[in-house]
């Protein structure tokens, strides 16, 4: 038997943008390998390092001038400690949950809905939050090296989520493929730049110096974070520290996505979450030594590393821009990251009930279209709320990731006492130590940045919390609602008919013989006239075409055809008594969408109305209209007379 291929097949706009569709047999196929898996899942922790210190400079040097840099390795090596306790504890997360959702599940498992849900709208809203900084900080790479572009960079900014957007739309494995080869040409160039700034370091003793070591900060950087006090405090520290922390933002996007790397998806998942804990922690660590050293000063129109780059490499030479495009890169493609986890952790969600049931449906290419579409809007008004600014969407992050952090590791422990696997003492305090560790950290980001933006996640988590709760309600209630037991068959129900047509034409005939067809109790026709002259012609038409259908025409000199209808209704529910009332509406369909918009929409609203009224069934019979085509007469049993014979005067044109 030949195959049939679906409509989704036929060529379109469509099939041209996301591509044919992908059987759900095909699933296995599109699982990851390692190599790719560290691309689609790691490129936003690892793009972190393109910037995180970069932050950490504009905290203590806002404060302190330069000599405030002196800070910036005790708390990247405090940051790399954090990294190697939480990249641990969720080594045991993969293993012990291989189906993937990370801090949601391993909530949802061990402390509870309530704690669940907290996890799930926190990592929800960190996913959003890592579209926007990394999209922002891409582009803040980008116009460093280019400054002509500065002006547009929100507008280059929403034009780099679309192209994710659509990459994401095509299929994990396929956008997988094409953003592995940014990720790894910027550890390259990462590695390159390390490498070098330490051989100048230590080899030839020549690492350039960019600012004096108490130098002021300048005015642009005042202005965040108040005037130059001459020393750092424990706060400022704190602070400065928050903002290293979101290095490890992404972390958990592995123990999230495990079902999507190929079999065995736990071990080679574990491997993958090794490598990129250990590319990040090299990478932070070695940018930000080069940064103490250097004394870049912090800009919001140039970043950090560009302003070493353009010193090391010198201004204008290809290595410097190989660097700036690299970090563009990774920047821009780590938020894919988001778009690969965001969409499965809602599915998720969605699959407990949570969420709208939409989030659980796999699109044509086996993705969860809903939720890639739903990340890109949100991260969008991120971007145009916060003008692509890097250094106004750095306090909102982080909260919502080191939430899910302490959540994960706090379930851990509760798995560990459960389920007591060979070694478990061990992990048991791996995962005591991170959920400790995170705990604090959540807390300094929150105290640290409460009243620069963090505030803002900290009230949307317990309403995303909320929200989540009523969508459940909504489901258990109509759920009741739906729910029967076994009992005899109902009676046959009595229901009344109304047609509601405009004149005599094709396609009020044709619902008119589609009414006769279903033997109603009561059939009648409705129409509505505005004026006197209106009905008169109404009446004339039916009494000269000699339907037999009764026809009540309703008096409306408000013009107001909703409400009129919706009162006769009610007089004909008391008339009849039946127990449903079909309202037929008779609807042209036109050869081409967009020539719907030529014709009255007036039938719109008031299906609309007609959909909430208990007791009511809505029925619309189409009528096609095809320019090309003769219009169709008769259905399938042919018609009858009467019909035939009005049909055969309107093709005359006497209607």
């Amino acid at each position: 038997m030949s195959e049939v291929k679906p409509a989704a097949h036929r060529s379109g706009i469509k099939r041209v943008v996301v591509g044919t569709p992908i059987a759900t047999d095909e699933a296995d196929h599109q699982r990851l390998s390692k190599r790719v898996g560290l691309a689609v899942f790691s490129s936003d922790a690892i793009s972190s390092t393109a910037y995180a210190s970069g932050e950490v400079l504009l905290v203590l040097v806002g404060v302190a001038g330069m000599s405030g840099a002196k800070n910036l390795i005790p708390i990247a090596i405090l940051v790399s400690i954090l990294l190697a306790l939480v990249a641990n504890s969720y080594r045991e997360t993969i293993h012990a949950y291989p189906d993937g959702g990370g801090s949601y599940i391993v909530s949802r498992e061990n402390l509870g809905e309530l704690p669940s849900l907290v996890a799930g709208a926190s990592l929800l809203i960190d996913y959003v939050l890592t579209v926007a900084v990394s999209v922002a900080a891409g582009t803040l790479a980008i116009t460093s090296a280019f400054h002509e572009l500065r002006p547009y960079k929100m507008w280059l900014a929403l034009g780099f989520v679309a192209i994710l957007t659509l990459g994401n739309l095509r299929g994990l494995k396929e956008s997988g493929r094409v953003f592995a080869v940014p990720t790894y040409f910027y550890i390259i160039m990462m590695t390159a730049f390390i490498g070098y700034g330490l051989y100048r370091a230590f080899g030839t003793n020549d690492l350039p110096v960019l600012s004096a070591r108490n130098a002021r900060p300048t005015e642009e950087v005042e202005k965040h974070f108040g005037p130059y006090v001459g020393g750092v405090s424990l706060f400022i520290f704190a602070r400065a520290f928050a903002s290293g922390a979101v290095a490890l933002s992404g972390v958990e996007a592995i123990s999230n996505g495990i079902p999507a790397f190929k079999k065995p998806s736990s071990k080679n998942a574990a491997i993958t979450l090794g490598w990129m804990a250990a590319i990040l922690g090299t990478g932070f660590l070695g940018i930000s030594y080069i940064a103490a050293h250097m004394l870049p000063m912090p800009s919001e129109s140039e970043s950090v590393i560009s302003i070493m780059g353009r010193s090391l490499f010198g201004s204008g030479s290809v290595a410097y821009y190989l660097l700036q495009f690299s970090t563009f890169a990774i920047l821009i493609l780590a938020a894919n990251t988001a778009f690969a986890d965001f969409p499965r952790l809602a599915a998720m969600i969605s699959k407990d009930g949570f969420l709208p049931r939409q989030f659980s449906n796999r699109g044509d290419r086996l993705v969860f279209s809903n939720g890639i579409l739903i990340l890109a809007a949100l991260a969008c008004v991120l971007i145009v709320g916060f003008n692509a600014d890097v250094t106004l969407l750095i306090p909102l992050y982080a909260v919502g990731v080191f939430t899910g952090f302490t959540l994960s590791q706090t379930g851990m422990i509760r798995h560990h006492l459960k389920h007591r696997a060979p070694r478990w003492q061990l992990s048991l305090v791996a995962s005591a130590l991170g959920a400790v560790a995170t705990g604090i950290v959540a807390a300094v980001v929150i105290i640290s940045k409460f009243a620069i933006g963090a505030w803002i996640v900290c009230v949307s988590i317990p309403i995303i919390v909320v929200m989540f709760r009523s969508v459940k309600s909504h489901y258990a209630t109509v759920a009741s609602q739906l729910r029967i037991s076994p009992s005899p068959e109902a009676p046959l129900l009595n229901h009344g008919m109304v047609v509601l047509v405009g004149g005599v034409n094709r396609s009020a005939l044709m619902a008119l013989r589609y009414a006769r067809s279903v033997r109603s109790d009561n059939l009648i026709a409705v129409t509505v006239a505005i004026d006197e002259d209106h009905a008169d012609r109404i009446r004339e038409d039916w009494r000269k075409f000699e339907i037999s259908v009764p026809l009540e025409i309703l008096d409306s000199p408000y013009r107001d055809l909703t409400g009129v209808v919706l009162e006769h209704l009610d007089t004909l529910e008391q008339r009849w008594g039946h127990d449903y009332i079909s309202v037929v509406i008779p609807q042209m369909v036109t050869e081409h969408w967009w020539q719907g918009a030529f014709h009255n929409q007036s039938a719109t609203a008031l299906r609309l109305k007609l959909l909430n009224r208990r007791d009511t069934v809505l029925v619309s019979v189409p009528y096609h209209v095809y320019e090309s085509r003769e219009p169709r007469t008769g259905g399938r049993s042919g018609a009858t007379a009467e019909e035939a014979s009005i049909t055969t005067r309107l093709s005359a044109g006497e209607g």
